[in-house]
C-alpha cells in the first residue's frame, strides 16, 4: 500500500498542497475516501509536520444511519488521537429556504462548515477525499451540462475556498483568499482506496443514498459510466487526461483574457456606474477578438457581476456573442440571475436588466469621454453616433414666435445670446456637475439629484445632452434651462435651439 502514501506524496509536492507544521483541517464523512485521507495523513503528518483536526457535518437527514455516521467520525478521531469538531445542518429547510437542489444545498453547507472550523483554529487549510473517480465523474458531469473550458477542468487539487458560494451567515462571511481546499487524493483510484482500507483493516460507514440514481452523480457513476466503459475500458483515465488539458489550456486563455480585458473594457467611472452594475465593452474592438476571446471576456464580465453564480451555462453565452457580434443598436440578450448585453451605436453593455432597459427614444449622447461637438450657433449640429442633430438660429427677441415662454416642446430652448461665455458644446454628466434650474430662484443643485427627481430614466442620465459653455450647464436638454440662459426684458439676442431627428 506504499503506492498509495507514494501518490499522495507526489500530489503534495506537484500542487505544494500543504506547507510544513501546519493545522489542516480534515472533512470526514466516514465513508471510504475519507477515512482512507485521514489514515494517509497520519501516516504522513510525522514527516510533513502537520497537525490534524477532524470535521463532520450531519446534514440534517438519513435519521439514525446520520447519527452512527457522526458518532462514528468523533470516535474514530478521538482513536487516533486527534481533534474533532461534529455541527449539524439543517439542509432540507436550507435547500428549501434558498431554492435549491439538495446536492447544491449540501455542497455550499458542507463547506461553510469547514470554512468556519479552519477559521476558528487559525488553519489555513480544509483537505476533502475527491479521488480520480469523482474526478473522471464530474468532467463527464461538466460536460453533459455544456460548459467552457473551466468547468472541463474537473475538480483542482488546490482553490482558494473563497471560489466557492458558501452559505454566510452573521458569524460567518465567505473567507479570504488565504483560506485553500486541497485535494491529495485526487490522482487516487477509488479501487486503490478500497484496496488500501481493506490493507489496513480500516472500518468505513456507507451512505446508502450513493446508491439513489436520482441524483446526477450517482446516475453517472452507476450507470453512465459503465456503459461508457463498454466501449472504452480506459474512458475514466481518458477524461481525467482531457481534465488535465483543460486546465492547462484554461490558464493560457485566462492569460490571453488580461490582455484582452483591458483593450475591450471601457473604464467606466462615470456617475452611478458602480451602484448601477454594469460594464461597457468597445463594440468594435471586442467584435475584432477571436471566438474564444469573445466568449471568455463574456464570461468574466457575468462572474464579475455575479461573483456567487457557480455555472455559466453555454446557451447564454453564445446567445449573447452572437447578439454582440452582429446585433444593431438596441439588441438585447438575456443572461444569467438578472442580467442584460444591450447593444448601442459603438459599444455594448452587461448590467442589471432593469439598468440595461430599451433606451427612450430620445437624443442622446455616446456614454463615454468626449471629444464632444461644438454647437453651431447657426446651422445644424449633429449628435455624435445617433439619428438626431441640433438645429440652432439667432433672432432678435421681438422676433420670437408668439407663445414662445409657454414652450410645450422639451427638447427646445430659448437662451439670451448675452449670456453665453465662449463656444457652447453638447457633453453628457461628469461628477459633481451642479446647475440653478430656472424658475427656483437661483438656487444651486446636483444635477444627479436633479435628475433623479425629475424622474428621468436611471439607462438615460449618463447620456442626456448637457448644453454648456465656459461657465458651466446651460440647458439640461429635454428637462430645464439654467437660470443664467434665462431671457429678460434686456435680452436683445436669443439663441433658438431644437433637437430634431431628419
Amino acid at each position: 500500500m506504499s503506492r498509495v502514501l507514494d501518490r499522495v506524496r507526489e500530489t503534495v509536492k506537484a500542487y505544494d498542497l500543504l506547507a510544513p507544521d501546519e493545522m489542516v483541517v480534515m472533512g470526514v464523512s466516514g465513508g471510504p475516501d475519507s477515512v482512507c485521507l485521514l489514515h494517509v495523513m497520519c501516516c504522513l503528518q510525522g514527516e510533513m509536520g502537520l497537525r490534524l483536526h477532524v470535521a463532520h457535518l450531519h446534514h440534517g437527514l438519513r435519521g439514525a444511519e446520520a447519527d452512527a455516521d457522526a458518532a462514528f467520525v468523533a470516535d474514530l478521531a478521538a482513536g487516533w488521537g486527534l481533534g474533532c469538531t461534529v455541527e449539524r445542518v439543517d439542509v432540507p429547510g436550507l435547500a428549501a429556504e434558498q431554492g435549491l437542489a439538495f446536492e447544491e444545498a449540501a455542497r455550499r453547507a458542507r463547506y461553510s462548515f469547514l470554512g468556519r472550523v479552519a477559521l476558528s483554529l487559525g488553519a489555513q487549510t480544509v483537505a476533502v477525499g475527491h479521488n480520480a473517480d469523482d474526478q473522471a465523474e464530474t468532467v463527464l458531469m461538466h460536460w453533459l451540462r455544456g460548459s467552457g473550458l473551466a468547468g472541463l477542468r474537473g475538480i483542482l487539487p488546490k482553490i482558494s475556498l473563497s471560489d466557492y458560494r458558501l452559505v454566510e451567515s452573521p458569524t460567518f462571511q465567505t473567507p479570504g483568499p488565504g483560506l485553500r481546499l486541497v485535494r491529495p487524493l485526487l490522482e487516487v483510484s477509488r479501487d486503490k482506496i478500497e484496496a488500501y482500507n481493506t490493507h489496513y483493516g480500516l472500518e468505513t460507514r456507507f451512505d446508502r443514498s450513493n446508491l439513489d440514481t436520482t441524483y446526477f452523480r450517482n446516475w453517472l457513476r452507476h450507470e453512465a459510466i459503465p456503459l461508457l466503459e463498454g466501449h472504452n475500458p480506459n474512458v475514466r483515465e481518458v477524461m481525467r487526461r482531457s481534465a488535465r488539458v483543460a486546465t492547462d489550456e484554461y490558464a493560457l486563455l485566462r492569460s490571453l483574457l488580461a490582455d484582452a480585458w483591458g483593450q475591450v473594457v471601457i473604464d467606466d467611472d462615470l456617475p452611478g456606474a458602480a451602484v448601477d452594475g454594469r460594464l461597457v465593452f468597445e463594440l468594435a474592438a471586442w467584435r475584432r477578438l477571436p471566438v474564444a476571446l469573445q466568449r471568455t471576456t463574456l464570461r468574466e464580465a457575468i462572474h464579475h457581476l455575479r461573483r456567487s453564480l457557480r455555472n455559466v451555462n453555454y446557451v447564454h453565452v453564445e446567445d449573447a456573442r452572437l447578439v454582440a457580434l452582429k446585433g444593431t443598436t438596441g439588441a438585447q440578450a438575456t443572461l444569467p440571475r438578472g442580467l442584460m448585453l444591450t447593444v448601442d451605436y459603438e459599444w455594448f453593455t452587461i448590467a442589471d436588466a432593469e439598468v440595461a432597459e430599451a433606451l427612450p427614444d430620445w437624443p442622446l449622447l455616446p456614454e463615454r469621454a468626449g471629444p464632444w461637438p461644438e454647437v453651431r450657433a447657426t446651422g445644424t449640429t449633429w449628435l455624435p453616433g445617433s439619428r438626431w442633430l441640433l438645429w440652432a438660429e439667432v433672432v432678435e427677441r421681438e422676433a420670437l414666435p408668439d407663445g414662445w415662454q409657454a414652450n410645450e416642446d422639451p427638447w427646445r430652448a430659448f437662451v439670451a445670446a448675452d449670456r453665453v461665455a465662449g463656444p457652447m458644446r453638447l457633453r453628457v454628466r461628469r461628477a459633481g456637475d451642479r446647475f440653478r434650474p430656472l424658475g427656483m430662484e437661483g438656487r444651486s443643485v446636483k444635477l444627479a439629484d436633479f435628475l433623479t427627481n425629475q424622474k428621468v430614466r436611471r439607462n438615460a442620465r449618463d447620456r442626456l445632452p448637457l448644453l454648456v459653455d465656459d461657465g458651466g450647464i446651460l440647458w439640461v436638454c429635454g428637462q430645464r434651462l439654467d437660470e443664467r440662459a434665462r431671457v429678460e426684458e434686456g435680452t436683445e439676442q436669443v439663441y433658438v435651439l431644437r433637437f430634431v431627428r431628419p
